[in-house]
């Protein structure tokens, strides 16, 4: 059902993912709403809309991923010139949300999600579509509805095309035992447990196995993939413990910042699946396939904007 036919809605892409937003907006019939993005000779950013909001539902497609400080002030910047033109109301879609590794404190630290939380609802926003958010606790953040949407279904679906039947979900560490106990949920596969220490420099080593993983093909599957060094530890660690070195990688968000691709590239992956909650990268030179976000965010903008309930979707999603 496209929604063409409404002047009260408008879809508003930033320069973080503006594929994204294009299928978003092509699955509604729309065209994404004029912006333009620039600086200043200084650096600073400077936003302007390219048509009217006034009275308008907006919904703005702008993930914070990497850069993350620049596209999360982008996204602050459009939502306040959104809310100053007079929209209706502005639902922000943040497929991923940076900052939410930094959910609590530690030692003299700020607890960077519950900052940058309280920035969104400052500019403006009156509603966050999130995917897969790294700590779920951080939806407590935000005192405006928060829409938390996965997007583990879609990947267990595509990641079971390339699994043999006597596989393993592996988590690599304690974080990712519930996303894992997902996968398996829906896979119908066995469980296994990694326990990590992360050193001061990043490092991260494996120190314990829960589970069975010999002659088993393992899928280790994570919320997000940033540097690599987690999977590459779980990986070597699976091995070791008599896994088949046939691979698969799952996670929602593929951020694949270096050495990722180095450290990536040197294990015996078959195939690494993602979504295209931040832009994809094909020059990594990784067996990428690539699950897109589309129908659900498209979904998800069809019952908000028509002041639907999303519950269903939510708990289809979220129960699977």
């Amino acid at each position: 059902m496209h929604l063409a036919s409404t002047d009260r809605f408008a879809l508003l892409a930033g320069s973080a993912n503006p594929a994204l937003a294009e299928s978003v907006a092509n699955r509604l019939g729309v065209a994404p709403m004029e912006r333009d993005v620039g600086r200043f000779p200084d650096g600073e950013l400077r936003v302007a809309l390219g048509a009217s909001v006034r009275g308008r539902d907006v919904y703005l497609v702008q993930p914070t991923a990497p850069p993350v400080d620049q596209n999360l002030v982008e996204l602050l910047l459009l939502a306040d010139a959104c809310r100053r033109s007079g929209a209706a109301r502005l639902t922000t879609m943040v497929p991923y949300f940076g900052y939410a590794r930094q959910e609590r404190r530690q030692g003299r630290e700020p607890v960077s999600a519950r900052l940058v939380a309280d920035l969104v609802e400052a500019s403006g926003v009156d509603r966050i579509v999130a995917v897969d958010l790294h700590a779920p606790a951080i939806e407590g953040f935000f005192r405006i509805p928060v829409e938390h949407l996965t997007a583990v279904p879609l990947l267990a679906e595509r990641a079971s095309t390339w699994l043999p039947p006597d596989s393993v979900v592996v988590a690599p560490d304690l974080g990712a035992v519930k996303v894992a106990e997902r996968y398996a949920r829906i896979l119908g596969l066995p469980l296994a447990v990694l326990h990590k220490t992360r050193s001061g420099d990043g490092a991260v080593s494996v120190r314990a196995l829960t589970g069975e993983v010999e002659a088993r093909a393992p899928l280790v599957v994570d919320d997000m993939v940033s540097t690599g060094a987690t999977v590459d530890a779980a990986v070597r660690a699976v091995l070791a413990a008599g896994a088949r070195p046939e691979v698969v990688l799952a996670a929602t968000h593929g951020l694949f910042v270096p050495p990722a691709d180095a450290l990536l590239s040197a294990l015996p992956i078959q195939r690494v699946v993602v979504t295209d909650s931040v832009a994809v990268r094909h020059d990594l030179g990784l067996p990428l396939d690539v699950v897109g976000l589309a129908p659900l965010l498209t979904e998800a903008v069809r019952r908000l904007h028509r002041d639907r309930s999303v519950g269903e979707l939510v708990a289809a999603t979220a129960s699977a």
